[in-house]
């Protein structure tokens, strides 16, 4: 099936972009993905938080209306106390899903993940060792005390001034936010959590009534756990409001397993269930082995105490196979910066391109079926079949 009229909404993971960062990031991108696949993408502007994507090849014409659903202003909410409440807030958050069992349920459907919990936290906390081990020197050297008027100073100078902007480069303290909003997620008990996920489902709401030839649903990372409880929340109140429609969820590296093993997260769970078992949403996976900020062949429904629900399925993505091997070296070791080319432009053709994906003439539901082997058929000209 070729699609003409295209409504997407996409919940984007846990970076610090507003709206309009997206949508310059989705432009670079699409240009990227044109001279892959020889055709052209034409990104508007951004008007509120929509934009119109329109896509062109010899013998296909796409429009796709583009909702970004950014949760920026909870980002830059979380990273605005000072260091030290950064710090207490983020190991209390830390505790917590420990306490809920999210950490042993990490580690039980994806040891990786479990490691990417504990990363920030055992290296922050490395970093305060060295600064305790810098301010003891007096007493490790059986100095006198008035030593410690230097050492002491110099612990928190090097904490401060050094440690912390290192750490930076590794995003320790951006995560430390990002456990806290797992938290949030789990819990949604906040206002500033509640009010969004409503803001969402209004959104979804509004975007479901416009004419088109499907309705695709995209999230990224941590924005599988809002874009579940906003589509849930929505089917909450309005079981019927997707009958007739063809609508595809697609969840990129989704990490929302990271808020639904937490013990607390009972509506989330209930959110996930809703939406497995209602007919109207096909939902699939796109998961890379590559990435581990994600829970690799973790079944989220199953995980989330649905094992008898219609599971969406995994589609295993290299991203190896669309990048030029020049730059998957330069990057392969940056975590964060792998996890992010699920919505980045490729080098190559491959089985997955988020831009073909939401503005290409193919149905976002054939990117479920793509392989290595079998690409989507976009002819060496840019035409639909293959050449």
């Amino acid at each position: 099936m070729t699609i003409e009229k295209r409504i997407v909404v996409h919940f984007p993971g846990f970076e610090p972009l507003d709206a309009d960062d997206h949508r310059n990031r989705y432009a670079r991108s699409a240009a990227q993905a044109a001279e892959v696949w020889n055709c052209s993408f034409e990104t508007g502007a951004l008007e509120g938080r929509e934009m119109a994507v329109e896509g062109r090849g010899p013998n296909w014409h796409v429009v796709s209306d583009i909702t970004i659903l950014d949760h920026n202003a909870i980002i830059t909410g979380l990273r605005k106390p000072g260091l030290l409440t950064q710090m207490v807030k983020g190991y209390v958050a830390g505790l917590r899903v420990i306490l809920e069992g999210g950490m042993f349920g990490y580690f039980r459907h994806a040891w990786r993940f479990g490691l990417f919990f504990l990363f920030p936290f055992l290296f922050i906390a490395f970093g305060i060792g060295l600064s305790l081990a810098i301010a003891m020197i007096p007493g490790m050297l059986h100095l006198q005390l008035w030593h410690y008027l230097w050492s002491l100073p110099a612990a928190l100078v090097f904490f401060i001034y050094g440690f912390i902007p290192f750490s930076d480069r590794l995003h320790t303290l951006h995560l430390f936010a990002d456990w806290r909003l797992a938290v949030r997620g789990a819990q949604v008990k906040d206002a500033e959590t509640l009010a969004f996920i409503e803001d969402a489902a209004r959104a979804l709401d509004r975007a479901l009534e416009k004419p088109a030839d499907e309705y695709l649903i995209t999230s990224h990372s941590m924005g599988a756990s809002l874009a579940l409880h906003a589509l849930g929340r929505l089917l909450e109140e309005k079981p019927d409001r997707l009958s007739g429609k063809k609508v595809i969820f697609a969840t990129l590296g989704g990490a929302a397993l990271q808020c639904a093993l937490l013990r607390s997260a009972k509506v989330l769970r209930s959110r996930i269930g809703l939406i497995a078992n209602c007919p109207d949403v096909l939902w699939f996976d796109i998961q890379s082995l590559t990435d581990p900020i994600h829970l690799y062949k973790a079944h989220t429904v199953a995980a989330s105490g649905f094992p008898q629900a219609p599971q969406p399925k995994i589609v295993p993505f290299r991203f190896r196979t669309v990048l030029s091997p020049e730059r998957y070296k330069r990057i392969k070791r940056d975590l964060l910066r792998m996890h992010r080319q699920y919505v980045l432009g490729p080098d190559r053709r491959g089985s997955f391109d988020f831009t073909l994906m939401t503005a290409g003439p193919l149905s976002a539901a054939d990117f479920r079926d793509f392989t290595a082997q079998n690409l989507p058929p976009i002819a060496a000209d840019g035409r639909i079949g293959q050449a």
